[in-house]
C-alpha cells in the first residue's frame, strides 16, 4: 500500500510502541556515503564486501585498515531522523535496531538502541582484549603497549552475531505495534528476517527505492528526512 508523508506521520504519532529498523539511508543526509560507494578508493579492483571481511582482516590487515579508515566520519552530526527518533522514545515506548556503524543514534540520544552492527567508535586489541580510544586506531592498528593487532568491534563478512546483540534485536521488534524500516534495502539477513519476530505489528517502510516484503506494509516511497522533519 502506498503512502504519503503526511500519512506516514499520522500512523507513528498514532502508535504507542515502535520499533525503528534503520540502515545507511538513515546517515546520507548527515554526510556519510554508503561503505559500497567507496570501493572507489581501490579503483573497483576489490569489492568491498571481501575489504570489510574478517578474510581480509586476517589475510591483508593493511589493506582492511587502509579501508575501515574511510569509513569514519567524525564530524558527521545527526540529523533530523536521529533526533527524532529519540526524541520519540520519551514519550512512547520506543526501540532502534540500526545496521550502521556510525555512532549518530547514539550522539542523537537514543538510549533503546541495538547496534546490530556494532559500532566503529568501540576499538579493541585483538591480542590483550584491551579496548582501545577510535581516535588511537585512527593513527595506528597496532596495540603500541602488546603490539597486537587492533580492530573495531563491528561485525564482518565472515563474521557471525553475538547472542546477546540477536537476542535484544528479536526483544525490540517483538515489543512493537509499528515496525518502521528507514533508510534501507532490507536485503541483508539476517537483519531483514528480525520482521518475522513482530507478526503482529503493523509495518511502514520509508525509503527512496521499494521494497519487497514478505507480508504486507505500507510504503512510503522518498528520503527519511522528508517525513521526520514534518514530526
Amino acid at each position: 500500500m502506498e503512502m504519503t508523508p503526511v500519512q506516514a506521520v499520522q500512523k507513528i504519532k498514532g502508535a504507542s510502541a515502535i520499533t525503528f529498523l534503520t540502515g545507511a539511508g538513515v546517515s546520507t543526509a548527515s554526510g556519510i556515503p554508503d561503505y559500497r560507494s567507496l570501493q572507489g578508493v581501490y579503483h573497483g579492483i576489490e569489492a568491498p564486501e571481501y575489504l570489510l571481511s574478517r578474510d581480509c582482516l586476517l589475510a591483508e590487515p593493511g589493506k582492511f585498515y587502509q579501508f575501515v579508515k574511510h569509513l569514519y566520519h567524525a564530524e558527521a552530526k545527526p540529523n533530523v531522523i536521529h533526533k527524532k527518533i529519540a526524541t520519540l522514545e520519551k514519550c512512547k515506548k520506543v526501540w532502534t535496531v540500526s545496521q550502521n556503524i556510525d555512532g549518530l543514534h547514539q550522539q542523537a540520544g537514543s538510549q533503546n538502541l541495538v547496534n546490530f552492527h556494532g559500532s566503529l567508535y568501540h576499538c579493541r586489541c585483538q591480542k590483550c582484549g584491551e579496548k582501545i580510544p577510535w581516535q588511537d586506531y585512527l593513527q595506528s592498528d597496532r596495540h603500541e603497549v602488546c603490539g597486537g593487532q587492533i580492530r573495531p568491534e563491528i561485525v564482518l563478512y565472515g563474521e557471525g552475531f553475538s547472542q546477546e546483540t540477536l537476542d535484544l534485536a528479536v526483544k525490540a521488534v517483538s515489543q512493537a505495534d509499528l515496525i518502521v524500516i528507514v533508510g534501507t534495502s532490507f536485503q541483508v539477513h539476517p537483519f531483514c528476517d528480525l520482521i518475522h519476530y513482530g507478526p503482529d505489528a503493523e509495518i511502514l517502510a520509508i525509503n527512496q527505492t521499494p521494497l519487497t516484503l514478505p507480508r504486507a506494509f505500507a510504503m512510503v516511497q522518498c528520503s527519511g528526512e522528508e517525513v521526520f522533519s514534518l514530526l
